[in-house]
């Protein structure tokens, strides 16, 4: 049994997007460092929200490359039902529905 190896449409920005994690891992390591610091809390929570305002911007880009990608195959292929059932089932759970 041979296994298919897909290349995903992000596979296109993968430098971009390893870029990101990056520096998503530094502002991590950073916040961390703050909070050993002891530093003041606003300050703390302003890093967070950069943090997360990071992640959110790359589940993005790589929502948008599903969409684009895989989510518009299946659907040329008439096999759309099933991906656009998971993508709506992603998109509540990053909306917190």
């Amino acid at each position: 049994m041979s296994t298919v190896l897909r290349q995903y449409r992000y596979a296109r920005e993968k430098p971009s997007l390893l870029a990101r994690m990056r520096k998503i891992e530094g502002q991590a390591r950073g916040i961390q460092r703050m909070i050993e610091d002891d530093r003041y809390c606003i300050d703390i929570v302003q890093q967070l929200t950069a943090l997360s305002a990071a992640v959110d911007e790359v589940s993005l880009l790589i929502m948008e490359s599903h969409i684009e990608g895989c989510v518009a195959d299946a659907i040329r292929d008439q096999h759309g039902e099933g991906h656009i059932k998971e993508l709506m089932g992603t998109i509540r759970k990053a909306l917190k529905w």
